[in-house]
């Protein structure tokens, strides 16, 4: 079974080796994934292990979270998220998982909300280059033409065309970073690299799947 486990990004620190190196990490916190449902293939159409993570108080839940957990048996969490499994989960409902389901040197797979950078111009969002800066320009950081469908009846902007709009805030996987050291007293995980995410913002940690290679 693959490993997983959701957790909290702290920040960005980094570590000596023995050797002299410097690596360059980001601290997450984690531990106390309880498992909260197993769904099978025979049942749901696919098999699945829903893990929660975070404290919570119960007014904030909603009717049918807090019906979940109380069918499950276990506390209130903040967070619930559902990681795909190719067998049946070897976990029963309510098991904690601890940061010490990774050991210093698995690969792992990170995903997290990126930062949200509001609206932002194509520049910015796309990487554009700006126009001539002269005063007789009129055209200093605008997107440029659009294409010939703007003009006449029923014009319009074929999709797909980059333009300015919403940057950030988006669901990214950062893949095969290396888990550097594992602290199970303090309930961390250092990860070579950086991750998605501002500080404290909740991420989902599993195992680096391999590709077969024929």
């Amino acid at each position: 079974m693959s490993k997983a486990l959701l957790g909290r990004k702290l920040g960005m620190t980094q570590i000596f080796t023995e050797e002299g190196k410097l690596i360059p990490v980001t601290v997450i916190e984690s531990g106390k994934n309880v498992v909260i449902q197993n769904k099978t293939e025979d049942v749901d159409g696919y098999n699945a292990v829903q893990l929660g993570f975070g404290d919570i108080k119960e007014k904030h839940l909603t009717k049918p979270l807090k019906g979940q957990f109380k069918k499950a048996g276990v506390d209130a969490v903040k967070l619930v998220r559902e990681f795909r499994l190719k067998d049946k989960s070897e976990f029963k409902v309510g098991d904690v998982l601890g940061v010490d389901t990774f050991a210093a040197g698995d690969l792992v797979d990170v995903t997290g909300t990126s930062k949200g950078k509001g609206f932002a111009g194509t520049i910015k969002r796309h990487g554009f280059a700006r126009g001539p800066m002269g005063h007789g320009s009129k055209s200093h950081r605008e997107p440029g033409s659009t294409g010939a469908m703007i003009s006449g009846p029923g014009g319009r902007v074929l999709k797909g065309k980059k333009l300015p709009g919403h940057m950030g805030h988006e669901r990214v996987t950062v893949q095969r970073l290396t888990v550097v050291r594992v602290d199970a007293d303090r309930n961390i995980i250092l990860v070579k690299g950086a991750i998605p995410g501002p500080k404290k913002g909740f991420v989902m940690i599993k195992s680096t799947v391999k590709p077969n290679l024929k």
